[in-house]
């Protein structure tokens, strides 16, 4: 059952995170639901990997809202500095993760906090509000990380 407590886990984080930019509107939570099946199998075929789960949920949903919606979640460090941007989640495969300003290297917050520092905003909204196109730049995904 630590398998299921950490899919919950990484699922409150992450559900937590959107909530804060009033981003998780019921197709948003089921892109949620979406990643973390995806990342269950995931952690079936590599236990070791548990640890993990959070940071790839994260950044599953993120990838997920940018090509739906828009960057998801806005950096806050950059704000009024010309084109917009999301944060990153570090380590790309990595315990602990933390959304951070890859422009700035400054970390803003683990996953799941968000919202004690108000940088939960952006794309998501049915406006689209955070732009569409860039992000995600030099990220690892699963399939790096699989093979």
């Amino acid at each position: 059952m630590e398998l299921e407590k950490t899919l919950h886990m990484a699922r409150a984080l992450v559900l937590a995170d959107l909530s804060a930019g009033d981003v998780a509107r019921a197709d948003v939570v089921s892109l949620v639901e979406d990643a973390v099946a995806h990342r269950r199998w995931w952690v079936e075929q590599w236990p070791q990997g548990a640890q993990f789960v959070t940071g790839l949920v994260a950044q599953d949903v993120q990838d997920a809202l940018l090509e739906r919606y828009g960057r998801w979640p806005l950096c806050p460090v950059c704000v009024g500095e010309g084109d917009p941007h999301a944060l990153e989640v570090e380590p790309e495969l990595g315990a602990d993760p933390h959304w951070v300003c890859a422009k700035t290297a400054v970390a803003v917050a683990r996953v799941g906090t968000l919202g004690a520092v108000g940088a939960a905003g952006g794309g998501g909204g049915s406006s689209g509000s955070g732009g569409g196109g860039g992000g995600g730049q030099g990220r690892g995904h699963e399939s790096e990380s699989e093979h």
